[in-house]
């Protein structure tokens, strides 16, 4: 028997499109879905217990799969020297940047990190976020990215999440030392020591000309193999690295921002099945006008996610509803690209497809209710929206 059947609800599964099946009851078994049908034809399923959904959408968790959301203190001060005109080298030179948030983590201890970075991720989860992917890389030293790497396999523990932890430590050189000497201690030093620990999932690399080269990125790629990590880049943000295309054929999951992609790097995304994660909040916070070459990707047939990206410094904004509305106004994406983009293709880039990012028989009963008349008004509403009600794993989580 099913311990747990939802009946009379609209369902999109989101497991290749946004359509709505002609099921409306879902059951739920030992946390995962375990039968689909049309209540009609084969009448209540049976189980021990039963939610009516009395109409409403059922959507599957929301997926996050790009954020920076552990982090200590604020760098609002930036974001006024910002919109007062400061450029990134001004405030650079003013003590800010990553570098300010590295010195923020250092100072604090696991506890206090987790401490400040609840409430963001709450926000995530009030809004249907079920799965999360949390980046090291305010660290930059062994000591301190181990702290942020705790802290995330902790966040894990406390909350009703799947959280999947990515190692970042190749976010930017700290100033004292070369490329290549800092890439050395994240490979030999850092990289075995997290993996003894089991702290990380994935790593992932800041390909940019003023961050690391597509061969320290395949040095990292390498050595992150041997450890049996998934492998992931941030790539064309500020100018074309050919760091996509590259990535890709080394086998990475994804590859996120894109703003400079060119074709070539399209056709090697879609080739190796490489998912773009566009991160619409940073281009909207910064406020950038090179947008991701959205119509290049349908082109090619490249899938899409998008995340918020939440970090202190270019999009501290721990809301996929903004994302997602922001993903439709600024990039053009259509209401289906946008949802699947939060869904099936975010869970994709994290290389969780198999376990959550849809409802279909077998996955994670990871599930979000919303009184809404249709999932495009996720995109069509800003603020003011939250689900109904959240399952994870098949429980219920007050919302």
């Amino acid at each position: 028997m099913n311990d747990l059947v939802i009946h009379n609800a609209r369902l999109y599964p989101m497991s290749h499109n946004c359509e709505r099946s002609t099921a409306n009851q879902i059951a739920i078994l030992n946390g995962k879905i375990n039968e689909i049908s049309d209540k009609g034809k084969t009448g209540l399923l049976p189980a021990k217990e039963y939610y009516d959904a009395e109409g409403a959408c059922l959507l599957p968790g929301l997926v996050d799969c790009h954020t920076h959301i552990v982090f200590s203190g604020d760098r609002s001060h930036e974001h006024t020297m910002r919109i007062t005109g400061a450029s990134y080298a001004d405030i650079h030179a003013a003590g800010g940047g990553i570098h300010a948030s590295v010195k923020a983590v250092s100072a604090v201890s696991v506890d206090e990190l987790i401490r400040q970075s609840l409430p963001r991720i709450q926000n995530l989860q009030s809004e249907g976020v079920t799965t999360i992917e949390i980046k090291s890389g305010y660290g930059l030293n062994l000591e301190n990215e181990i702290k942020m790497l705790r802290a995330i396999r902790k966040i894990n523990k406390l909350l009703a999440l799947n959280v999947v932890s990515t190692f970042l430590g190749a976010h930017t050189i700290p100033k004292e030392l070369t490329e290549q000497e800092y890439l050395n201690d994240v490979i030999t030093n850092m990289l075995p020591n997290i993996a003894a620990e089991d702290l990380a999932d994935a790593v992932d690399i800041f390909n940019e000309h003023i961050a690391f080269s597509n061969e320290s990125m395949q040095k990292l790629f390498t050595a992150a193999k041997k450890y049996n990590l998934k492998t992931r880049v941030h790539a064309e943000q500020l100018s074309n690295q050919r760091a996509a295309a590259f990535a890709s054929e080394l086998g990475a999951l994804s590859a996120d921002h894109l703003e400079y992609l060119e074709e070539h790097g399209a056709k090697a995304m879609a080739k190796n099945k490489t998912i773009a994660v566009l991160l619409p909040s940073a281009f909207y916070f910064l406020q950038e006008t090179k947008k991701p070459p959205i119509d290049l990707l349908r082109k090619h047939k490249v899938a899409m996610a998008v995340a918020t990206d939440t970090n202190p410094g270019t999009a501290p904004i721990p809301s996929i509803l903004t994302a997602l509305h922001l993903s439709v106004h600024l990039f053009n994406l259509s209401p289906e690209e946008a949802l699947m983009g939060i869904t099936l293709n975010a869970a994709k880039a994290l290389g969780l497809d198999s376990h959550c990012g849809s409802l279909e028989i077998g996955k994670q009963a990871d599930m979000t209710l919303w009184d809404i008349p249709n999932p495009d008004f996720l995109c069509y509403q800003l603020g003011g929206i939250y689900p109904k009600n959240v399952w994870f794993k098949g429980n219920a989580r007050s919302n």
